[in-house]
């Protein structure tokens, strides 16, 4: 049974995920909107928003839940190599409403995405109440990767990244993976397995180890995460 959430109010009314169907893995609820409290409200729980244009809101907890746990990100040596040695810089919360809009940016030749506009909006109110966040990737003046997410207590919810040079997405990544073991980030949710992920050290956890880290970990008090204006990816490498 998929449950409807028309009719309820944004600070309640999300199922308990266990009861999230099987196929499509994940899919949990239908409807409802995109308020700033009602995103909030699912994130806490690891409920986000997946749905294409002329479909309504559908909320998904897909299970196994792919995570990357700081200290077993995989910094390849083709990456330290570029760490070394491309002029790229890198920034935080620097240019949100770019980097979101160039992850919304059609990947296939039928022109689709998923980050509608009412999406991009919604994650920009986020970003303007200190909850949602860019790190950015900078080739001279050309935005040229970068990811955004929500971070919430000691969780970051990783949504979406792009990238417009060889391994300018991975770049942001190392940053954030930095964050996370400066802040500390217990863990940095990615959704659904992929190959990219998964060579970066990213792997799958059941839903019951994936929830009993979001219950202990993101209610906990963490500091902002305060801009960073753009410096060179080198001083990367020492922190890695």
């Amino acid at each position: 049974m998929i449950f409807d959430l028309d009719s309820t109010p944004p600070d309640i009314g999300f199922p308990e995920t266990r009861l999230a169907e099987t196929d499509p893995n994940g899919l949990l609820a239908i409807g409802g909107d995109l308020s700033s409290e009602r995103l909030v409200n699912a994130y806490r729980r690891g409920i986000f928003p997946w749905f294409s244009k002329g479909q309504p809101i559908l909320w998904w907890s897909p299970a196994p839940r792919m995570v990357l746990f700081a200290d077993e990100f995989h910094l390849s040596r083709s990456l330290r190599k570029t760490l070394r040695r491309q002029p790229f810089d890198v920034s935080l919360n620097q240019a949100f409403e770019q980097t979101i809009s160039a992850c919304a940016a059609p990947r296939d030749q039928d022109g689709g995405t998923w980050l509608l506009p009412e999406m991009i909006e919604s994650y920009a109110a986020l970003h303007a109440a200190g909850i949602a966040h860019s790190i950015e990737v900078w080739h001279h003046d050309e935005l040229v990767g970068g990811l955004y997410g929500i971070a919430l207590g000691h969780i970051f919810f990783g949504e979406s990244m792009f990238s417009r040079r060889n391994d300018a997405s991975k770049i942001a990544l190392v940053l954030l993976v930095e964050l996370a073991r400066r802040r500390p980030f217990e863990m940095i949710d990615c959704q659904v397995y992929t190959e990219h992920l998964a060579r970066l050290g990213a792997r799958e956890i059941g839903r019951d180890r994936f929830e009993e880290i979001l219950e202990t970990s993101v209610n906990k008090k963490a500091a902002p995460l305060s801009p960073m204006v753009r410096f060179p990816i080198a001083n990367l490498e020492n922190a890695t």
